[in-house]
């Protein structure tokens, strides 16, 4: 949920007596065996009162009260467009390994930086398994890649309060690229190399 949302369900909770809680949840599929990191926003007694819920999905320290009623799904949002990043630079660093001329092995790479390298993560753990699964060419995964609104709203809210988050805004970006069969923006610079400069165009 958008945090702005929250906010006004919130606000609007609290003019008819109720006490309304946002709670962005990371974890994904692996939530039920690792447990449930969760940002919460609202009332502190609402807070309280859920706390052994919270307590029970979450594991130890891995949930936080941030503030009023849009704090939780704005840190969440965060979140999310950071884990947008992390995931371009990941993709773009091994592009680079897979294009070189050592014929590495992708989940060798994956596997070696996980063990005490300082870019290694959660996400290197599970692409780890991708490579495992599906071998270095990751031959069967089209490199289409969808977005579910939360890298879009970070990006808003950057340039809203004149934050240069440059990274997170090109890996939103470069999802959008992803989707492109043929980029009519390429088509407008290969066509004006042509016209200044006499560059041959590769034609349909």
């Amino acid at each position: 949920s958008n945090f702005r949302d929250s906010m006004r369900r919130g606000q609007r909770c609290g003019e008819h007596g109720f006490d309304f809680l946002d709670i962005g949840v990371s974890g994904g599929v692996w939530g039920l065996q690792v447990g449930y990191c969760m940002m919460v926003g609202g009332p502190k007694r609402a807070v309280d009162i859920t706390k052994p819920v919270l307590d029970t999905l979450a594991p130890p320290n891995g949930w936080a009260h941030f503030g009023k009623n849009g704090a939780g799904h704005f840190v969440k949002m965060v979140h999310n467009g950071i884990e947008y990043g992390m995931m371009q630079a990941y993709g773009e660093g091994f592009e680079l390994l897979h294009a070189s001329e050592f014929a590495l092995d992708m989940r060798t790479v994956a596997k070696v930086w996980l063990q005490g390298s300082v870019v290694r993560s959660w996400l290197l753990e599970l692409l780890e398994r991708a490579y495992e699964a599906e071998g270095s060419d990751l031959a069967n995964i089209k490199g289409w890649v969808a977005d579910s609104g939360e890298g879009r709203w970070t990006v808003k809210e950057a340039i809203d309060h004149d934050v240069p988050a440059t990274v997170l805004a090109h890996s939103l970006f470069a999802r959008f690229t992803s989707r492109q069969d043929d980029s009519y923006a390429m088509k407008v610079a290969a066509a004006l190399r042509n016209q200044f400069g006499g560059h041959a165009v590769k034609t349909e």
